[in-house]
């Protein structure tokens, strides 16, 4: 059993609590990457809980789209015909990353869609080293089992300093299209009817017909969410304005209209 002093106990439970907190506590915070958003500002709206049987329904697909792969490197060895750039892509996935994503399923199954484990976790779990996860998350990313989402986290520093740094990866999990055909058949998913064909297509021009009744401002906010989408708000904002000071100077007597349709553009009037 290990023995802490009193410090240490101290130290690894305000480590604890900045983890849970999106507050990174380490010494050498690594620089934060393109594209990364800030953790616990998007999470809601990018996981989704998987439906049930539906980690298991990926993981057999990525075993046998493993089996495909070993078929199509021995056509391309043998010369029988050129594979299709889609072919080619299958042809690359591993084993090793067909065991990654095994853990992330687990992990996605436990936690209602919600997967973020750092490299150093897969490998530890899976026995693999750390750069062979990091190749087969981008290969399971290319091929279309995951999206991958860089995040970073608020530094708990003192002093002079940088006060945000890269933390672990989102990850959402999926089955890609370009499997289907190397799938028997009872593994791929079963079409829409019509009629939910027909109601997504509906629902996705109310969404767009929506959109464009928006304000500058309230497109910024319904698109983009944490510092960025905050600033781009703002510069909304201001565009906004001049619209409404422009409509204003052709129309003087359309000025409490413009400003009450700035603040409620669905209403009608």
């Amino acid at each position: 059993m290990t023995a802490y002093t009193l410090g240490e106990v101290g130290a690894l439970a305000l480590a604890r609590i900045g983890q849970r907190a999106g507050v990174i506590t380490d010494a050498a915070p690594r620089p934060v990457l393109p594209g990364s958003r800030e953790a616990g500002t998007f999470e809601d709206a990018f996981f989704a809980p998987p439906a049930k049987g539906e980690t298991d329904r990926v993981l057999r697909a990525a075993r046998r789209a493993l089996d495909a792969a070993r078929m199509l490197r021995r056509i391309e060895r043998r010369g029988e015909r050129t594979l299709t750039a889609s072919e080619r892509l299958v042809a690359r996935l591993s084993a090793g990353a067909v065991r990654v994503l095994e853990e992330l399923l687990a992990l996605a199954r436990l936690n209602r869609g919600r997967v973020y484990p750092s490299y150093d976790h897969l490998a530890r779990v899976t026995g693999l080293g750390r750069a062979t996860v990091a190749r087969g998350l981008t290969l399971l990313e290319e091929i279309g089992f995951l999206v991958r989402q860089r995040r970073f986290a608020r530094l708990r520093a003192e002093g002079p300093g940088p006060r945000i740094a890269q933390t672990s990866n989102a990850y959402r999990l999926m089955l890609p299209d370009r499997l289907l055909r190397h799938l028997p058949r009872w593994l791929r998913p079963a079409p829409l009817p019509a009629d939910a064909e027909q109601h997504v297509a509906e629902h996705q021009r109310e969404q767009s017909a929506m959109r464009r009744t928006l304000s500058c401002r309230e497109l910024a906010l319904a698109t983009l969410d944490g510092p960025l989408g905050r600033m781009l708000a703002k510069l909304g904002a201001g565009i906004d304005a001049r619209e409404a000071a422009n409509h204003t100077a052709l129309d003087p007597s359309a000025t409490s209209a413009s400003l009450t349709m700035i603040r409620n553009p669905l209403r009608s009037y």
